[in-house]
């Protein structure tokens, strides 16, 4: 029998309590200023040959503030900086370039902000040269970039298809006029569709769109609404993401006002009944939060079981080294984390002193290893396998498996389902894998970081 709307909402209280996103294990705040620019040499210079290289370069500006925003960005009128930025960022680059193996290949880059959409043609081929120059781009790779349709010009896409773009990620969030006036970001169906005609025209068939629920002031209509115009302009994949209400990280989210948001029965209702329409929509459930077409790459790694998760969400990207560039980017590399320094002018000052900016990361110990794994497979495949992490592990993975069993035998809402050697997500837990995840996390309660809710 379905459940009634109070043993729903119990549901949601004992389980949505705040939680990271697992972009990552360790997360962010657990990095520390022992890992520097030395290690960072270092752990280049011990790369293999042969690894799979994935570039993510960060943008950090923009021409207006969206409030409901979590990126790390700066809102700028002016080109000036942006160019000085781009001074730094190429030269990063440069220095990058000469540090990895000779013939390591990049598979996959990213251009993420901010908005890469604030360069202007010229250096939007600049930045695309840099990188071909400083890397041994594999043939195949593929070159993602997010997109701010509003003010998008010919120019620049034009720029951006010449370069190699090879997918659109491009930003709606919301078509309902009342929800954009709510969080500051004005954007019309006509617009984000003539952007897409466009990109399509120019050759790039693969197209993303970021979708956002529990914004303020929005409703299940205007969430259903908004997705019936996304699947009109039929992309291979949508991410449907929560809006994480940080306003302690994110000052600029105390424009919202915070009585307009749903609460979490509201937002767990909203989610579900989008993945429902996406679904019947002819969209494969990926994860947690995302859909794509069945034929996809994405919809075949999940049913393949060989999604990955980074900072940027699920990938099919099998990297060895994720190295970021740009002020605050975080790169993974087999040894451990790093990140940049996070502010823009410190940034191109650490650029023009030593040619990189690493402040801070984390070395990864065998546990974290284990339970990055662990966290990683259960959010990317819904299940974990005991024997696969032993098989992995050996006698390391005795903790996390220990876990596992906790888990099957303390579960009391049909959260997990017991398999031959461990467990899967049911439907009804999926909506709380994050929560799940928290159980594996050796960190969480060592520190006082804190989290947007897990719903």
């Amino acid at each position: 029998m379905p459940a009634t709307h109070q043993e729903t909402a119990d549901l949601i209280a004992r389980h949505a309590a705040p939680a990271p996103r697992y972009t990552s294990y360790p997360t962010a705040p657990h990095f520390s200023a022992a890992v520097n620019r030395d290690t960072y040499r270092r752990w280049l210079s011990e790369l293999p040959p042969e690894a799979r290289l994935s570039l993510y370069m960060h943008v950090p500006f923009c021409d207006t503030l969206c409030w409901f925003c979590g990126c790390h960005t700066k809102i700028t009128r002016q080109y000036a900086p942006v160019e000085a930025y781009l001074h730094a960022l190429t030269h990063e680059i440069d220095t990058i370039g000469r540090l990895v193996p000779g013939q390591a290949a990049v598979r996959h880059i990213h251009w993420g902000g901010g908005s890469p959409t604030m360069l202007q043609a010229r250096d939007i081929l600049r930045l695309a040269d840099a990188t071909r120059e400083a890397f041994n781009l594999s043939s195949d790779c593929d070159f993602a970039v997010e997109i701010d349709p509003r003010g998008m010009d010919r120019d620049g896409i034009n720029a951006l298809a010449d370069s190699g773009l090879t997918r659109v990620s491009l930003g709606v969030q919301d078509f309902d006029p009342a929800v954009q006036a709510a969080i500051n970001r004005i954007q019309t169906f006509e617009e984000t569709k003539a952007v897409v005609d466009a990109f399509r025209e120019k050759g790039v068939r693969s197209l993303n769109i970021d979708a956002i629920y529990g914004l303020p002031g929005q409703h299940r209509s205007q969430v259903l609404a908004t997705l019936a115009g996304v699947v009109q302009l039929r992309p291979d994949r949508i991410a449907l993401f929560g809006y994480a209400h940080v306003p302690w990280m994110k000052r600029h989210q105390t424009m919202i006002d915070e009585a307009t948001l749903p609460n979490a029965q509201d937002r767990f209702h909203d989610a579900q009944a989008a993945a429902d329409f996406l679904v019947g929509e002819g969209y494969e459930r990926i994860g947690l939060d995302h859909f794509a077409l069945p034929h996809d790459d994405m919809a075949i790694a999940a049913r393949r079981g060989t999604l990955q998760r980074n900072f940027q969400g699920y990938t099919v990207d099998p990297a060895d080294a994720l190295i970021g560039l740009g002020a605050s980017s975080i790169g993974k590399l087999p040894k451990g984390y790093l990140q940049n320094e996070g502010g823009i002018s410190n940034y191109q000052h650490e650029i023009a002193a030593h040619g990189i900016a690493t402040v801070k990361g984390i070395v990864l110990t065998r546990d974290d290893e284990v339970r990055a794994f662990a966290i990683e497979r259960l959010m990317c495949d819904m299940a974990l396998s005991k024997s696969r992490l032993s098989q992995e592990f050996g006698s390391d993975a005795a903790d996390v498996i220990a876990v596992i069993d906790t888990i099957l035998r303390e579960d009391r809402d049909g959260l997990v389902a017991a398999t031959r050697d461990g467990f899967r997500m049911t439907e009804r837990g999926r909506p709380f894998m994050r929560t799940i995840a928290t159980r594996f996390d050796a960190y969480l309660a060592k520190n006082a970081a804190r989290h947007s809710m897990a719903v």
